[in-house]
């Protein structure tokens, strides 16, 4: 097509021309943006589901393991309410895994959940003892009749196990054997002690099959299940 009108020297080809370019300066724009977005909208989708995926790895891991023998201690005299012998506490040491994350075991963010052949308890947790380092469960259980928080009742006043005086209500409490830093924070290098007192009526004999389960804010829980030997000895190894 001829581009120049008649009677005139001058062509018109270089105005469509701009505008040629300007249309498809306006698609690769839009093409622009468009590409922007589906790839914006991609990463997010990715960066969603790594932290979905690293989540759910923390959920299903424990950070904790039980490192060492649970034992019980044993009540097999008459005279101290044994007419047939039973436990009247155990302990389950623990740790953080490794690799795994410090667990906070305070009393707002973590529960102890006991069930036995015949009972069930949801939360029996007092909470952490994290004054000192203790080295045994007798000096735990004494410091336990000192707590003044009100979830520590159940072993105040002349309670202590290991002579034969059990608490009011089956309760359990964490005590740090190697300690770091005094907090509720169980953390790398560190050991402590899940340790269950039982009522009088709620004391596991030979054959039970008693479960505990500590169960933290973040991370899987960690479930222990022992069954009770034949009770000769005030110290009763669970295995």
């Amino acid at each position: 097509m001829k581009l120049q009108r008649k009677g005139s020297q001058y062509s018109h080809r270089g105005v469509i021309g701009v505008e040629s370019a300007i249309v498809m300066i306006a698609f690769v724009i839009v093409a622009a943006a468009l590409a922007f977005v589906v790839l914006n909208m991609g990463f997010q989708t990715s960066q969603k589901a790594k932290t979905t995926i690293i989540a759910g790895l923390e959920e299903s891991s424990s950070s904790m393991q039980i490192v060492g023998k649970v034992t019980g201690v044993g009540c097999t005299l008459a005279a101290k309410g044994c007419s047939t012998p039973y436990l009247n506490a155990t302990a389950f040491p623990i740790k953080v895994s490794s690799g795994g994350d410090a667990v906070d075991l305070g009393v707002t963010t973590t529960a102890v959940k006991y069930i036995t052949n015949s009972i069930q308890y949801d939360d029996i947790y007092a909470g952490p003892i994290t004054a000192a380092e203790y080295r045994s469960l007798s000096l735990a259980f004494t410091q336990a009749t000192a707590e003044t928080g009100s979830d520590f009742d159940a072993f105040n006043g002349d309670v202590h196990p290991i002579s034969g005086t059990v608490p009011s209500s089956t309760s359990a409490f964490i005590y740090w054997s190697v300690q770091q830093s005094a907090n509720q924070v169980l953390d790398q290098g560190e050991h402590a002690v899940l340790a269950i007192g039982y009522a009088s009526s709620e004391r596991p004999t030979a054959l039970d099959t008693i479960r505990a389960e500590i169960i933290p804010a973040t991370g899987a829980s960690l479930s222990v299940e022992r069954q009770v030997p034949t009770i000769t000895t005030q110290v009763v190894d669970l295995g």
